[in-house]
């Protein structure tokens, strides 16, 4: 993530149906056609769907990452915590046990092209583990869930258990679908979610939408 596999942009070479990425994709590059804010001192990070290190997941479009400025250290409140849309092509539901399936099948992925597991002793080599419930939905969302992912953190080589808000939501005229994943190893109740839920709501289908 932050710059977390480097060599996935250049991987990124196929297209996606609807969009016009034709030409190897470049993720700072990308006119993305919806608003999702880059809030002052975050990072962000862009690749293609099919992802390389989780091809179990078979959707196709664009991932969108939003890096808080302390998501890579160690001794601060925002370490590990960011959020990640993706941008889908065509209509997708989804179940609780669907979003643990594919957070599974991310992370497992996310961890081996981030962790030389020669240098793990065999105690730190857990699986990954996820488990998710629908909520209530959210303004505008279709469905709402909650959830936790526990595994290795590659960054210290310890368990890490982050906990994550799944949104759902149709972007009908583009015949788009998003998902919108917010993370923090800090529960519900910290102050961390506060601009982590900023972002979705300040999410719009349309660029132009965020200046009315």
């Amino acid at each position: 993530m932050k710059k977390l596999v480097p060599l996935l942009l250049c991987l990124a070479s196929l297209s996606i149906h609807g969009q016009e990425i034709k030409a190897e994709f470049d993720g700072h590059k990308w006119e993305a056609p919806y608003h999702l804010p880059i809030p002052k001192d975050w990072t962000i990070e862009r690749f293609l769907i099919p992802i390389s290190f989780a091809p179990q997941i078979t959707y196709k479009g664009v991932e969108d990452i939003r890096f808080t400025p302390g998501w890579g250290k160690v001794q601060s409140e925002e370490y590990w915590t960011y959020a990640f849309l993706w941008y889908l092509d065509g209509s997708h539901k989804t179940t609780a046990k669907k979003i643990a399936t594919n957070l599974k099948a991310y992370y497992t992925g996310l961890i081996g092209v981030n962790t030389d597991k020669t240098k793990l002793p065999p105690s730190k080599l857990i699986p990954v583990t996820t488990s998710f419930k629908k909520e209530r939905a959210g303004k505008d969302d279709l469905a709402t869930y909650t959830g936790t992912i526990e595994m290795i953190d590659f960054m210290q080589r310890e368990p890490i258990l982050l906990y994550c808000i799944v949104h759902l939501r149709s972007c009908t005229e583009e015949n788009k679908t998003i998902f919108f994943y917010e993370l923090s190893p800090k529960p519900f109740t910290h102050n961390n979610w506060i601009a982590l839920n900023q972002l979705w709501l300040d999410f719009k289908c349309k660029k132009n939408d965020a200046l009315k």
